[in-house]
């Protein structure tokens, strides 16, 4: 395979541990130990994914992501970040910059590279038929990647895009989180946070204030759909 993954962390051991990793599955790899050498190499090498620590000297993975999505040329290249802080407000820091996808550390290295491998698909869009999904005021072009609703094209980074074409194309109808989880991230389980932040996210984009409304509902212990409500608001 010929996709090249940046991966940025002042921990060299841990950058050779996913590297050696990567190189093994048939990646080639890049590598950056501090946030203006990863800006920088974003900009010359256009990597085909990056895995960004949020804690970098220099400067902090927040603003090389931040300056990266903002960028017209860059703003496709997939970011997976990684942090070693607990608190949910990081990976909703980073999601709201752009971010694709967020992992703690320490992380198990099998659901990493299953995560490199479900941005990588997401990003090529590989193994999509092109075809259009409509129903009301909603129109996916999932050859081009692109939403319609109610006639205003929805900006959505690639994961939100994943998440709302895998529930339009089965729209009134459960998805289970461990079906989301498999078709979205590649991953059997993961830190629940993850589908809850996309999911709210998602939830908020599609929310204009009109009627009817397009509502992404979550049913607990059961999944998520996509559902039309009438009705005052």
């Amino acid at each position: 395979m010929d996709e090249r993954i940046l991966v940025v962390d002042d921990e060299e051991s841990l950058v050779e541990f996913v590297c050696r990793a990567l190189r093994q599955r048939g990646y080639k790899t890049l590598s950056a130990y501090d946030g203006d050498a990863a800006l920088s190499m974003i900009c010359d090498e256009r990597p085909d994914l990056v895995i960004l620590d949020l804690m970098l000297p220099m400067m902090d993975g927040w603003e090389v992501c931040r300056r990266a999505k903002g960028d017209a040329g860059l703003k496709d290249i997939p970011i997976l970040m990684l942090t070693a802080r607990s608190s949910p407000e990081d990976a909703v820091q980073g999601l709201d910059l752009g971010a694709d996808d967020y992992m703690r550390k320490p992380f198990p290295l099998e659901e990493l590279i299953a995560r490199v491998r479900a941005l990588l698909r997401r990003a090529s869009g590989k193994g999509e038929s092109a075809r259009t999904i409509e129903d009301g005021e909603l129109k996916i072009d999932t050859e081009e990647k692109e939403v319609r609703f109610r006639g205003a094209a929805l900006d959505l980074s690639p994961t939100e895009y994943s998440i709302l074409e895998l529930l339009a194309g089965r729209i009134g109808h459960i998805v289970s989180r461990e079906e989301l989880l498999r078709r979205i991230w590649g991953v059997s389980s993961c830190d629940t946070r993850t589908v809850d932040v996309h999911l709210s996210r998602l939830r908020k984009k599609l929310d204009d204030g009109k009627t009817p409304k397009l509502s992404v509902q979550t049913l607990r212990g059961r999944g998520s759909r996509l559902v039309w409500e009438e009705g005052e608001r």
